[in-house]
């Protein structure tokens, strides 16, 4: 991002009010704009409606709405903003759940600074974002479960059929479904960044797909990427 391009506009959502702060202090002191706060679940909701954010930060677990209930109504109500889920918990009941309301992204609350400002900027152009952990059991839950018990429903209008795809694009897909961003991706394939942008770009739109999010998730569910396939978690 160059000095002069704005940052992303955040909305944080979380009921303590210390992480409160703490987010808006490394946000903010990164270039980042926050715009508001919220203390639970259903004053995220009416403050993101009402300061329309481009990005949500919100907790999973809050008091009078969960986090979950209000991703769901923010994303149903704004589809322009891109939700970031935190939590201190790597469960997978919550891993699912928030890719099936449309999350962008879903971390825990003990990633560096860094990483966590980077990660509202990934979100903000429309990328998806997965801590290390939460891939890594991802991954094993496909591995463990062949009839896709516990898996995210899938999303209204997302086709299942991978033959719209040319060859590349498969294999970008896979890449994709392996936690490669498309920095790697650009690498790996021997391709500019702007063409490997391009290619996702087809993809989304051929498929259906809101993000990388449910990419990766399309990619298991296919059988296009197989957990044995997987990255390392440093491609998380």
């Amino acid at each position: 991002m160059s000095a002069s391009e704005p940052g992303p506009r955040v909305l944080i959502a979380d009921d303590q009010a210390l992480v409160r702060s703490g987010f808006r202090l490394i946000l903010t002191t990164r270039g980042i704009d926050v715009v508001g706060e919220a203390a639970d679940g259903a004053e995220a909701v009416e403050a993101a409606l009402l300061l329309r954010p481009d990005v949500v930060l919100m907790d999973i677990r809050m008091p009078n709405m969960d986090g979950l209930e209000a991703a769901r109504r923010v994303l149903d109500q704004a589809p322009h903003c891109r939700v970031l889920m935190l939590t201190t918990f790597d469960l997978d009941r919550y891993v699912y759940a928030a890719l099936a309301v449309g999350a962008s992204g879903f971390l825990l609350k003990d990633v560096t600074p860094e990483y966590l400002a980077t990660a509202v900027r990934l979100v903000n152009t429309g990328d998806a974002l997965l801590a290390p952990s939460i891939t890594r059991r991802l991954v094993e839950r496909f591995a463990c479960d062949d009839r896709g018990a516990g898996r995210a429903p899938e999303s209204p209008g997302v086709h299942r059929d991978l033959e719209a795809l040319t060859t590349r694009e498969l294999e970008v897909l896979t890449l994709m479904g392996r936690g490669l961003s498309n920095t790697e991706l650009a690498r790996e394939l021997t391709l500019s960044e702007a063409t490997v942008k391009t290619h996702v770009a087809r993809i989304f739109a051929k498929l259906t797909l809101r993000d990388r999010a449910q990419a990766v998730v399309l990619a298991y569910e296919t059988g296009l990427v197989t957990p044995g396939g997987a990255t390392d978690e440093n491609q998380a």
